[in-house]
């Protein structure tokens, strides 16, 4: 991930609205939820949350299908881990007495099963 895309995705989470649709979403797991189970969870109105859950997409943290006349959201758990790795990328110079097994997940722990999962 570059810089550039990585402040994207800060400058979506950094809005109250988009975080707690994010975090519902995360809670939701790989199979996501309709935008408007999203929006009552929010407290907030469809048309709020539908823009909302685009600039969460445009972001690249969560992806969107539809399913008849419904569209459903989910975490885009690639890009996530986009974003973590891009965090974790220097961490103490991958030492793990400071990182913890981190970044030792990415070939095989539970991180790495959620991102198989989308």
């Amino acid at each position: 991930m570059e810089s550039t895309a990585a402040v994207a995705a800060f400058a979506a989470l950094a809005q109250e609205t988009r975080l707690a649709a994010f975090r519902r979403l995360i809670e939701a797991g790989p199979n996501g939820l309709a935008a408007g189970d999203v929006a009552a969870a929010c407290a907030a109105s469809a048309p709020t949350m539908s823009f909302h859950l685009k600039e969460l997409a445009r972001a690249g943290l969560i992806r969107s299908r539809k399913n008849g006349r419904q569209v459903i959201y989910a975490v885009d758990f690639r890009g996530v881990r986009a974003l973590i790795d891009f965090l974790m990328r220097d961490c103490c110079k991958g030492d793990p007495v400071f990182c913890g097994d981190y970044l030792g997940e990415g070939a095989g722990g539970k991180t790495a099963a959620l991102a198989d999962a989308t």
